[in-house]
């Protein structure tokens, strides 16, 4: 039987990668902001995740636009977004591709 988690993820996945912080031209998932990604039973989602800075002027638009992109994934309940600091985000986060796209390889 498949695991109707293994489902969901990869297209929550799919839709972070469709959202962007103004300032940079890399998506919040391959910049290593993502932290975590949890379903319950129910199918409501919990997104942890974090910013570049503390003091991101952009860090209520990032969330408001995570948690309407997560929700209009088809079969997704609530969607909770969490925003931590610690660990705190650092360059080695990033995926190569944001590494490639930024200059930093």
């Amino acid at each position: 039987m498949e695991n109707k988690f293994s489902k969901l993820e990869p297209e929550i996945v799919k839709m972070l990668k469709t959202v962007y912080d103004p300032e940079i031209p890399v998506n919040i998932y391959d910049l290593g902001l993502i932290y975590g990604i949890d379903i319950d039973a129910e199918n409501n989602v919990t997104i942890t995740m974090t910013l570049t800075a503390p003091a991101c002027p952009a860090a209520d638009f990032i969330a408001e636009d995570v948690k309407m992109r997560v929700e209009s994934v088809e079969g997704v309940g609530n969607v909770e977004i969490k925003i931590v600091f610690e660990p705190e985000w650092h360059q080695g986060l990033m995926s190569e591709e944001a590494k490639l796209e930024l200059g930093f390889l």
